[in-house]
């Protein structure tokens, strides 16, 4: 009896010790993960961050961007981050946008001259239809890069006049482009996607690949090699679009530049 119960108490011993060694590990893993990322809202205040206030407040500890039937834009209007221009990155934040919503988190882009407000570059789109949810849209410059599901290479721009941007855009996409591989049908992926509630994006900017997240899962990627118009740096920022009134939220907005 005796020996019994020394070898049952052995085994729970080495049991606790697997399951300690195994929580340790964990701990590590998530401390490892969240290593170098800073919070750029801080929950409470848009301290570190300007915008029109007619359109952005901070509300439940989110950032609120409303349009309503008082304040309808002319233009997009941004609320941009004022911490510095990041150049090669990991972006990760929260957002929840209603049905009727246009929305998007801008990056690596520079402000629109005699235009309050406003941002120019890339954007991970967001829309509460979740018809673009996910795409790489360039915002006044080339329009679509990479719809939902697609790996595309871009181009340079052909040779031609400084103003002939607008000559390789067809139906409101960008026609120097080649797509080089699927994630998933657009509809498919659409689905992984919460409509109207919260979701996760995460950005991975390295050099010429940018990549969108949403809820963990790929939904496009680009390789720029437009050396006209692409960009390696610039301002962060989240819109409020033109349209009928709408409402998005964002939260938990970390971001972790790469050395």
């Amino acid at each position: 009896m005796a020996n019994y119960k020394n070898f049952t108490l052995v085994k729970r011993i080495l049991l606790m010790s697997v399951l300690l060694l195994a929580g340790v590990a964990a701990f590590c893993q998530n401390t490892s993960d969240k290593k170098g990322f800073v919070k750029i809202f801080d929950g409470k205040t848009l301290n570190g961050w300007e915008g029109d206030k007619k359109y952005w407040r901070v509300e439940g500890g989110n950032i609120v961007g409303e349009i309503t039937p008082s304040t309808l834009l002319k233009t997009n209007s941004f609320l941009i981050w004022r911490g510095g221009k990041p150049a090669d990155f990991e972006l990760t934040l929260e957002f929840k946008i209603s049905k009727n919503g246009n929305s998007g988190i801008n990056y690596r882009s520079v402000e629109v001259a005699n235009v309050p407000h406003a941002l120019k570059g890339y954007q991970a789109d967001i829309d509460g239809a979740i018809n673009y949810t996910g795409q790489n849209y360039e915002e006044r410059k080339r329009t679509t890069l990479a719809y939902r599901g697609e790996v595309v290479k871009v181009h340079t721009q052909k040779p031609g006049s400084a103003d002939s941007l607008q000559n390789f855009i067809q139906n409101n996409a960008w026609s120097q482009r080649t797509v080089t591989g699927s994630l998933g049908t657009s509809d498919s992926l659409k689905t992984k996607i919460n409509f109207e509630g919260w979701n996760t994006c995460r950005l991975i900017i390295k050099g010429k690949n940018l990549k969108h997240f949403i809820n963990g899962i790929l939904m496009s990627e680009v390789v720029d090699n437009d050396k006209v118009n692409g960009m390696l740096a610039g301002l962060i920022g989240v819109q409020v679009h033109v349209g009928s009134p709408m409402k998005v939220m964002y939260r938990n907005i970390m971001l972790r530049k790469f050395k």
